[in-house]
C-alpha cells in the first residue's frame, strides 16, 4: 500500500512536468536578473536582512524543540532537542558546502544551480537586482533550510533513531529541499517557465515538509502507544504555545527578510502574516470547541501556524483582507485534514502533514486569486492571467508534492539500509 502510494506520487509528478510542453507558459515570468558587478550594497537593506536572518535563526531551534517536544512524552523531549540541534549543525555544513549552490547558484538548465558557489567561493557583490550582499542572502536562505529540516523531527516523534535521523535530514536538505528551492526561488523552471508563485515558502518549505512527513510516517510506522482515532494525551500546552510563538516569530522574520529590502513589501509581509495567523488561531479554537475539543492551547498553536502557512505563498502580494481569508481557509482545511489523518490510523504526532503540508498546498492554490489586482493584490506577472496562474499553481503544487514524496522515500530507505529508522520497542516503551 505504501509502495503504491509512492508510485501514484511519481505519476502525478510526471504529469505535472509534462505540462512544461505547453508553449503558452514559456514566458510567464522573467528570469532572475543578473547582478551588476559594479553594484554597491545598501547598508540599511543589508542590516535589515541580516537582522531578520539572525532573528529567524535564533527563534527556530528553541521554537521547534518546544513546539514539537512539549506535545510528546516527557522522555521524548530531550531526544527531540538533541535531534533539532544535530540537524541544524549538519544542514549548516552541507548548505555551505554544496546546498546553497544547488539551490541558488547560477541558473543553467533551470533544474539545479551551477557549482559556482560551492563552498561559497564565488558569490556576487549583491544578490540579483537587490542592494544586499549575496553572503547575507546565503545566511537568510540557511534559515529557511534549517527551518524545513528541523520541522521534520515531528514525523518520527518518540520512535526515530538519531543515528538515522541526522544523515537523513542532511541528505533530504540536498536531494529534496535544494532542488525545490531552485525551481521556485532560485530562477528555476517552475518560476521562470511556468509562472508558479510562492513568496514565503508555502510550497518550498511547508509543502515539501508536510508531504515528506507523510511518507516518513508511513515508512517508520506508528508509535507503540498509538491507537488511532483520538489524539494521545501528553505534553504541555503552555510550552507548546511558547514554541509556537517562537516559530511564528521566525516565520515573520524570514518572510520579511526575503524581500531583501527594508521596504513597504517587508511591512506588507509582516502585516499579512500576522493577520493570517490570528485568523487561523481563532478558527481552529472555535472548531475544536464546537466539536468537543479539550486542548485549546494546542488548538491555538495549530491554527496560528496553519494560518500563516496558508498565507505565505502570496504574503507580499495580497491585501490584508485577503490575508485574513487565507488564514481562515488554511486553518479550516488543515483542521479537517488533521481529523481525517488521525482517523485513518496515520500517526502524525504533531500534525505536520495537516498544518504544514495541506495548509501549504492549499495556500499555494489560494495565491492565484488573491494576488489579483481587483482584490487589492499586486496583480499578475506579464503574460499571466487568472486561469494561467491557477494552472501554474496547481502544477507547482503537484511537482513539489511528487518530488518531496519520491525524494524522501529514496533518502529514507537508502539511509535505512545502513542504520535502522527507529529505536527498539524496549527503548520506545521504557
Amino acid at each position: 500500500m505504501q509502495v503504491s502510494g509512492i508510485f501514484k506520487f511519481a505519476q502525478r509528478f510526471c504529469a505535472g512536468a509534462a505540462l512544461l510542453l505547453l508553449p503558452g507558459f514559456a514566458y510567464a515570468q522573467a528570469a532572475l536578473p543578473d547582478a551588476d558587478p559594479a553594484a554597491v550594497t545598501d547598508s540599511g537593506d543589508t542590516a535589515f536582512v541580516i537582522a531578520m536572518a539572525l532573528l529567524g535563526l535564533a527563534m527556530i531551534l528553541p521554537g521547534i524543540v518546544l513546539h514539537h517536544g512539549a506535545r510528546l512524552r516527557a522522555r521524548a523531549f530531550g531526544a527531540t532537542a538533541t535531534e533539532v540541534g544535530a540537524i541544524a549543525a549538519i544542514v549548516t555544513l552541507l548548505w555551505v558546502t554544496v546546498g546553497y549552490t544547488l539551490g541558488f547558484g547560477n541558473v543553467t538548465s533551470g533544474w539545479l544551480g551551477s557549482g559556482n558557489a560551492w563552498m561559497l567561493i564565488d558569490l556576487g557583490n549583491v544578490r540579483g537586482a537587490s542592494a544586499v550582499p549575496e553572503i547575507a542572502f546565503v545566511v537568510l536562505q540557511l534559515g529557511f533550510a534549517i527551518l524545513a529540516a528541523t520541522l521534520l523531527t515531528g514525523a518520527w516523534s518518540e520512535r526515530g533513531n538519531i543515528g538515522w535521523v541526522v544523515p537523513f535530514a542532511g541528505l533530504w536538505s540536498l536531494i529534496v529541499y535544494a532542488p525545490i528551492a531552485h525551481w521556485v526561488w532560485g530562477g528555476g523552471w517552475l518560476a521562470t517557465r511556468l509562472g508558479t508563485v510562492d513568496f514565503g515558502g508555502a510550497l518550498v518549505v511547508h509543502g515539501s515538509v508536510g508531504i515528506s512527513a507523510l511518507v516518513i510516517t508511513l515508512l517508520i510506522g506508528r508509535r507503540a502507544r498509538f491507537t488511532g482515532g483520538e489524539e494521545l494525551p501528553a505534553g504541555s500546552s503552555g510550552l507548546t504555545l511558547a514554541g509556537t510563538g517562537m516559530v511564528w516569530a521566525a516565520l515573520l522574520a524570514l518572510t520579511a527578510g526575503a524581500t531583501l529590502a527594508a521596504s513597504d513589501d517587508a511591512a506588507t509581509a509582516l502585516v499579512n502574516a500576522l493577520i493570517a495567523a490570528a485568523a487561523g488561531a481563532l478558527v481552529w479554537m472555535v472548531a475544536d470547541a464546537v466539536t468537543g475539543g479539550k486542548t485549546p492551547g494546542f488548538a491555538l498553536a495549530r491554527g496560528a501556524l496553519s494560518g500563516i502557512v496558508a498565507a505565505s505563498a502570496a504574503v507580499m502580494a495580497m491585501a490584508p483582507g485577503s490575508a485574513m481569508l487565507a488564514g481562515l481557509t488554511g486553518a479550516v482545511v488543515a483542521w479537517i485534514a488533521a481529523r481525517l489523518i488521525r482517523r485513518s490510523g496515520i500517526d502524525d504526532a504533531v500534525d505536520l502533514v495537516a498544518v504544514h503540508g495541506i495548509a501549504g498546498l492549499a495556500g499555494a492554490m489560494l495565491a492565484a486569486p488573491l494576488i489579483a489586482g481587483t482584490l487589492g493584490g499586486t496583480g499578475y506577472a506579464p503574460g499571466m492571467g487568472p486561469m494561467r496562474q491557477v494552472i501554474a499553481q496547481a502544477v507547482g503544487a503537484g511537482v513539489v508534492a511528487g518530488w518531496a514524496a519520491i525524494g524522501s522515500a529514496i533518502v529514507a530507505l537508502m539511509v535505512a539500509m545502513v542504520i535502522p529508522m527507529r529505536i527498539s520497542e524496549a527503548e520506545e516503551t521504557a
